[in-house]
């Protein structure tokens, strides 16, 4: 491996590795806007100058475009590279608008932080600006060209790495324009990384403009809810509103980006029909008077039915807590209806898929990216894991060949992202044998049970989509304990009571059940239904954990506490009760914020566990880690099962 010194530290890299790189793994950052890691590089915007003081090259280079040889001497701190990189942000901000101020990258824009640092403070140019005309790109992307440093990277990923065909650039030397044709939505199912991967304020989140700056946000290493894959994530929120939500890189999961669906899905969290109070009979009562309402209506439903006919169900997006203590209520109960799925379908295609997993065969998506053959059996990945899909991408741009399988992988998938794909009926068609990193990723959805038992009789890595964030960990728990499905328990005809934490019910499996006590953060037709109703957190306002689609335990961190966001604030909240608003706030003074009631759905959970005899709450809240101690022994941050 070759060997060279930086900055007087000796580093030892595997070939092939910038000089950019190598000065990385000794904790040497140098400036640069062009390169990205999952970009590589071009040398576009010439800022990573160093100076090579030895070896076979020598004067001032470009880090990012210089591979590490042996004998190299590198310079960071060379007058020569230092001026250098001072001249490239000087002319970098000739036609920079001084916007700073209202530019909503504005805390976390590189050029910012390049600016201050190379020490340009006064702007010798006084000519005239080079200006541009913006594009309305869509309700989610908002774009300010005049702030475009020409770097590439927005066309490098857009184009080459994410396969859109609708977005590039245009023009030449300074007339360069990064953009549409005509104004109009993105088309990629990416195009929010565009928000992430701009060093400047060029792209920047539509749908948080003007609400806040970097350092106002509260943030926290977080997990996508919106399908299996588990993309690792940051949330941003202010006066317990989500802004947005940004990628957070994990090069075993979702490398360095995610798809729309999990960077724009706030609204759910935001919407203020979602349960924020308990609600008894349609009556808002205190958490306490529910729990209380609760226990009296089981304890009457017993007396009633028996414990027996009493169903407990959970779902693959309940987080791995709950579903750890769900069985255990169901031990004190005595119910005869443990269940984490409420279809027959979605719970034996789970079991199987779970119990094909389990010796070692789960592909990751790094697995994909790195496929030499990559086969998407019945699935359509644009709905059940769009990141799945850009995965796909990488490991055809190296060369893999892509097969659909299956009247439900429509070859519409392959175009969204620019991949050319082979159509087959089924999966016996495919060489498998004769390539050594294959992966078939299927779905749960629409694949029949024979699917599985076909992939059985493969070598080849599989990587199923699961109906959920937490399916895989619901579909362990099912095992262990010998969870039905609800469609099988209501089939019996003995089920007359349900309680629901987090779980999505069809109406057809709720006509005729009397009792229903609901726990959810969504507006469900469970909600809707039940007698009782327990608001509980959604997953930025607790911690807890999801178990992916390969069997990876990945925890997520609470981000904000749970209220009514103060944008939106009903009147009720700001006004008196003698005087209307907007004159007089009520002279309340609270330990919680409005409608603050919603707890985690495991802490709902506990406190049945204690009323029944089992562990106290203070005992569980204490232990809830240990809980997963079997998954995860070293309490690190995630584990594959």
């Amino acid at each position: 491996m070759p060997k060279l010194t930086i900055d007087h530290i000796p580093v030892e890299v595997p070939p092939g590795t910038s000089v950019l790189e190598a000065a990385k793994t000794a904790g040497i950052w140098i400036p640069h806007f062009c390169y990205h890691p999952a970009l590589g590089s071009v040398g576009a915007c010439r800022l990573c100058a160093v100076k090579l003081l030895d070896g076979p090259v020598k004067g001032v280079q470009m880090s990012c475009m210089l591979p590490a040889q042996d004998g190299m001497v590198v310079s960071t701190t060379d007058p020569e590279a230092l001026k250098m990189r001072s001249l490239v942000i000087e002319w970098l901000m000739t036609n920079h608008p001084h916007d700073c101020p209202v530019c909503d990258e504005g805390g976390e824009c590189l050029l910012q932080d390049y600016t201050v640092a190379g020490g340009h403070g006064i702007r010798r140019f006084e000519g005239k600006k080079r200006t541009h005309v913006n594009q309305d790109l869509g309700p989610h992307i908002q774009h300010e060209m005049n702030r475009c440093i020409q770097c590439y990277r927005c066309v490098r990923f857009y184009q080459e790495y994410a396969g859109g065909s609708d977005f590039g650039v245009m023009g030449s030397a300074r007339r360069v324009y990064y953009g549409r044709f005509q104004e109009g939505t993105l088309e990629s199912p990416f195009s929010g990384n565009l928000v992430d991967i701009c060093p400047t304020g060029v792209f920047t989140d539509k749908t948080a403009r003007f609400r806040a700056r970097y350092w106002d946000y509260e943030m926290a290493p977080s997990v996508c809810p919106w399908c299996s894959l588990g993309c690792n994530t940051v949330p941003a929120a202010r006066y317990r509103e989500l802004l947005k939500t940004m990628a957070r890189e994990n090069p075993a999961v979702n490398g360095h980006f995610i798809c729309d669906r999990g960077r724009f899905s706030n609204a759910a969290v935001n919407d203020p029909a979602r349960p924020r109070v308990p609600l008894v009979d349609g009556e808002e009562v205190s958490w306490a008077a529910a729990i209380d309402a609760t226990m009296l209506r089981i304890e009457e439903f017993m007396e009633l039915y028996g414990p027996g006919r009493l169903a407990l169900v959970g779902s693959p997006r309940l987080p791995l807590e709950g579903s750890v203590l769900l069985a255990r209520l169901a031990g004190l109960i005595g119910t005869e209806y443990l269940c984490y799925f409420a279809e027959r379908d979605d719970g034996e295609r789970v079991a199987a898929a779970v119990s094909l997993l389990a010796d070692g065969r789960a592909a990751s998506m790094a697995d994909v990216r790195k496929a030499d053959c990559v086969v998407i059996l019945e699935s359509d990945l644009r709905d059940e894991g769009p990141m799945m899909l850009l995965a796909v991408r990488q490991a055809w741009r190296s060369g893999a060949p892509v097969f659909l399988v299956g009247e439900h992988a429509p070859l519409e998938q392959a175009r969204a992202v620019s991949i050319e794909a082979i159509e087959l009926s089924i999966i016996e068609e495919v060489p498998l044998a004769i390539f050594e990193r294959a992966v078939v990723i299927c779905g749960t959805r629409d694949n029949p049970p024979a699917a599985t038992e076909l992939l059985a009789h493969t070598d080849a890595k599989i990587a199923y989509l699961f109906p959920g964030p937490n399916a895989f960990g619901a579909g362990l728990l099912a095992k262990e304990h010998g969870a039905v499905t609800l469609a099988e328990a209501v089939a019996s005809g003995r089920v007359k009571g349900i309680i629901a934490v987090e779980a999505d019910i069809p109406e057809a499996l709720l006509a005729g059940v009397p009792f229903v006590v609901a726990a959810d953060w969504l507006p469900t037709e469970t909600v809707r239904r039940a007698q009782i109703v327990i608001p509980t957190a959604a997953w930025v306002e607790t911690d807890g954990t999801y178990v992916n689609f390969e069997g990876r335990a990945q925890r997520f961190r609470k981000v904000m506490a749970p209220g009514l966001p103060i944008r939106g604030l009903p009147a009720r909240y700001h006004a008196s009760p003698d005087k209307p608003a907007p004159f007089h706030p009520p002279r309340v003074h609270r330990s919680a914020p409005p409608c603050g009631e919603p707890r985690p759905a495991w802490r709902f959970v506990a406190e049945l566990v204690e009323r029944f005899g089992g562990e106290t709450v203070a005992r569980i809240f204490a232990g809830r880690w240990e809980l997963l101690r079997d998954l995860d022994p070293e309490g690190g941050g995630e584990t594959v099962l």
